[in-house]
């Protein structure tokens, strides 16, 4: 148990980073709301973090994983981080009913929007892991030493690259079993929040 503890602590204090900024985007959200302030530029720059949490927790958590926190793990998180979203929704199915009733360009925007709202579901742990995979490669591959013509993509700059194929792969299980994904974390969070005062 105690070594389950120990692995996990890295993963901790890197959470950590993102959440930081959670309260402020809170306040900035609700300050900013009709019913208070009524300033929309407020309630739009709280937003704006809510809905770019994966992104923030790929940064914050490939920064916290990086041994020197070095920038290119952060670019390692978001390279990886777009290439899996946005590989994800090109292999989505948008189920039948969706779609039904709609015709020519409705169609189109439907899917799109679909896409975008079914990705977003599983938006912060797609960070969080698109985080783990560039601290961790960065910590592998910053100091690799790739052959004469190719030095230029050695060392540092290796470590986006090599992130945006992991991405791929992490996309490619994401896109094709996203209905299994989904159900399994809608099963999780009912599990939980059913098991009263011990969830």
């Amino acid at each position: 148990m105690k070594s389950v503890l120990e692995a996990l602590q890295p993963l901790g204090r890197a959470l950590m980073l993102p959440i930081a900024v959670l309260p402020v985007a809170g306040l900035l959200l609700r300050l900013g709301q009709p019913d208070l302030l009524d300033i929309a530029v407020l309630s739009a720059a709280g937003d704006a973090i809510f809905s770019h949490l994966g992104l923030l927790f790929a940064i914050g958590v490939a920064t916290g994983f990086a041994r020197d926190g070095n920038g290119a793990a952060c670019l390692a998180g978001v390279v990886c981080y777009l290439v899996t979203t946005q590989g994800a929704q090109a292999l989505m199915t948008v189920p039948a009913d969706a779609l039904k009733g709609l015709t020519g360009d409705t169609i189109a925007l439907a899917t799109a929007a679909w896409k975008a709202k079914a990705v977003a579901r599983l938006d912060v742990p797609i960070g969080i892991l698109s985080g783990l995979i560039g601290g961790s490669f960065y910590n592998r591959f910053s100091a690799i030493a790739l052959p004469e013509y190719l030095a230029f993509f050695g060392g540092r700059r290796f470590v986006p690259i090599v992130s945006g194929v992991a991405g791929l792969a992490l996309g490619l299980i994401v896109g094709l079993g996203f209905g299994a994904l989904s159900a399994g974390i809608d099963g999780l969070s009912y599990g939980i929040s059913g098991a009263g005062g011990f969830g």
